[in-house]
């Protein structure tokens, strides 16, 4: 059975708030700009993914929640997972791995570093940045997420806001 997963890096955050803890910073103005047309452009390719899971992350769930909308995600199939903040790559793969086998098509928001390593970890994958707003797409053929991982997935698009907008 093929599997995709996509993960999308949170949109352009903004820094103008010191005081801010890191996990409250908010959408700058391009990240409010970017993240819903990222997500209509997302939505016009027809990939139908079934859930969404984020991290915890304001400048995250932001962008999450403009994606939400328009692929009409309804609220128990958007999760907000803690290990995403701050996760690493082998974070994201065991969050993948875990996954409820009725899940079929999961998108992921979170972070830079965790994503682009999580990226390069797969043939396909050799970005030196994913771009804020990037979406990269995994694909599998394995019969269970547990089988997600090297040697079973590969990269097989991306979509980075300035080679698509």
């Amino acid at each position: 059975m093929i599997r995709d997963v996509f993960l999308v890096r949170h949109a352009k955050s903004n820094w103008d708030y010191p005081h801010l803890r890191d996990i409250e910073r908010p959408l700058n103005d391009r990240g409010l700009r970017d993240a819903p047309r990222m997500a209509k452009y997302f939505a016009d390719l027809g990939l139908h993914p079934d859930i969404i899971i984020s991290s915890p992350a304001v400048r995250a769930l932001t962008t999450a929640a403009f994606f939400k909308v328009e692929l009409d995600i309804e609220g128990e199939d958007f999760w907000v997972r803690d290990q995403i903040y701050e996760g690493s790559a082998s974070t994201l793969l065991q969050l993948i791995q875990l996954l409820p086998e009725g899940v079929e098509r999961p998108v992921i928001f979170g972070h830079n570093p965790g994503f682009t390593m999580f990226a390069n970890h797969f043939p396909g994958g050799d970005f030196m940045n994913v771009p804020t707003c990037g979406i990269v797409h995994y694909q599998a053929d394995i019969s269970h997420w547990g089988e997600f991982g090297p040697g079973s997935v590969k990269v097989v698009a991306h979509y980075f806001p300035k080679e698509v907008l």
